[in-house]
């Protein structure tokens, strides 16, 4: 039996990129700034320091590849005892164009995006006029409000009772290559938020837009608005074959759990788990693991790191976020069959200490384990695509981008 699961922790970075300087990032560091700002603002029931306390990923590796990615230590130890390594680890930078979801994940899985993405760069009237009449027109709708940079907590609270009373959905991007839209869930409707978004997602395919996503919020004034769980994302496909098309075309099962499938515009995808919160997306991951037969790529994607804790700028709640899968991780290592590999990895950073609400250009880890996988710190892996690369190597196949990383204790023929 091959199956392969990676947990990919949304915005996990591990410290700037080389190149993080064009992106406006350089000095950005999403693990390091979390474990220097726990270990100096945390404290105990005693007063005592309360350090970021991860020993299952440090005993993977975390700390010995954020040591290697960051060119120095942390701050602060990730679990009180020195640690046996239990698994390969080390970093991968970006070769993609872009530091947002689809060019982490497509580069990961075979397929860096060497082109540039659109963007609606202007921080106020971001939208072409044609775009939202166009909107309007064929969405049946008597407005639009927003048409600007927002965070998606934040312009609810603006905009959400304006919202309510005139039927205008709220529509915003960010310095990703995006289109939002949030409407309320019973005073707008969902489905009909979910049309208005399909609307959308035809009309900025000339701006080359890569994603439009529906965000439904509920509450009563703006006071307790809060964004649900059924958020979705249209995405455009990747416009070249990923592992995940590869393997379901090989007659593999590729098992996709939170937005995995939006993101790859559900191609290439056998079952798909919706889930929503930590809990839900690790008690789905684990239940997958139980199910999924014989070749098979079990692929969770944990996007609260990313759009609960790094873009609303929550070191505590990142930081506790962390340390709730490292707890559950044994759960994990129980269920692992003899010929299993697992990876536990992210997608780009989102340094919930650094100014803005975007995206941070990282590093990433890539902590490998099984029994299969031989304990060491990898080599600096100069794409993304060599994570995948590897990946495709255990389940016998093979992509057009990236080096297999020497993982195993037998060369797998």
């Amino acid at each position: 039996m091959s199956r392969v699961i990676v947990l990919l922790l949304d915005s996990f970075g591990i410290g700037f990129a080389d190149d993080a300087a064009k992106f406006g990032d350089a000095g950005a560091d999403t693990l390091g700034h979390i474990n220097e700002w726990c270990g100096k603002n945390r404290k105990d029931e005693s007063g005592k320091p309360k350090y970021l306390s991860l020993p299952n990923m440090d005993t993977l590796g975390l700390g010995q590849a954020a040591e290697y990615s960051r060119g120095k230590k942390l701050l602060f130890p990730l679990s009180e005892n020195e640690r046996k390594l239990s698994g390969a680890c080390g970093f991968a930078s970006s070769i993609s164009k872009g530091k947002d979801t689809l060019s982490g994940h497509w580069e990961m899985m075979g397929v860096p995006v060497r082109f540039d993405w659109g963007y609606f760069s202007a921080k106020e009237n971001s939208f072409p006029a044609e775009l939202l009449r166009k909107l309007v027109e064929d969405g049946s709708i008597p407005g639009v409000l927003g048409n600007k940079h927002a965070s998606g907590t934040e312009i609810i609270k603006e905009l959400g009772e304006e919202h309510c009373l005139t039927g205008k959905p709220i529509v915003y991007t960010s310095a990703d290559s995006v289109l939002q839209i949030a409407a309320h869930e019973k005073a707008f409707g969902l489905e009909r938020l979910y049309s208005l978004c399909q609307i959308a997602f035809k009309l900025v395919q000339p701006y080359r837009i890569a994603r439009v996503i529906a965000r439904p919020f509920v509450g009563d004034n703006a006071g307790n608005y809060v964004r649900t769980g059924n958020r979705h994302d249209y995405a455009v496909p990747a416009p070249e074959k990923t592992l995940l098309d590869i393997l379901f075309e090989s007659g593999g099962q590729v098992h996709a759990i939170g937005k995995i499938a939006d993101i790859f515009a559900h191609r290439g995808i056998s079952k798909h788990y919706p889930a929503t919160g930590l809990e839900s997306l690790f008690d789905t991951t684990i239940g997958a693991v139980k199910e999924a037969g014989d070749n098979s790529l079990i692929f969770a994607n944990f996007v609260d790191f990313d759009s609960s804790y790094g873009h609303r700028r929550d070191v505590q709640g990142y930081a506790a976020g962390l340390e709730y899968i490292d707890k559950r991780l044994p759960e994990l290592f129980a269920i692992l069959e003899e010929s299993d590999i697992a990876l536990i990895t992210a997608d780009h950073g989102c340094d919930p200490t650094w100014s803005g609400s975007d995206h941070t250009r990282e590093k990433i880890p890539a902590l490998f384990f099984g029994k299969q996988v031989k304990p060491q710190l990898l080599p600096a892996m100069k794409t993304f695509s060599d994570i995948g690369q590897t990946l495709a190597f255990f389940l016998n196949l093979s992509l057009e981008n990236g080096e297999v990383q020497d993982i195993f204790y037998q060369r797998r023929e």
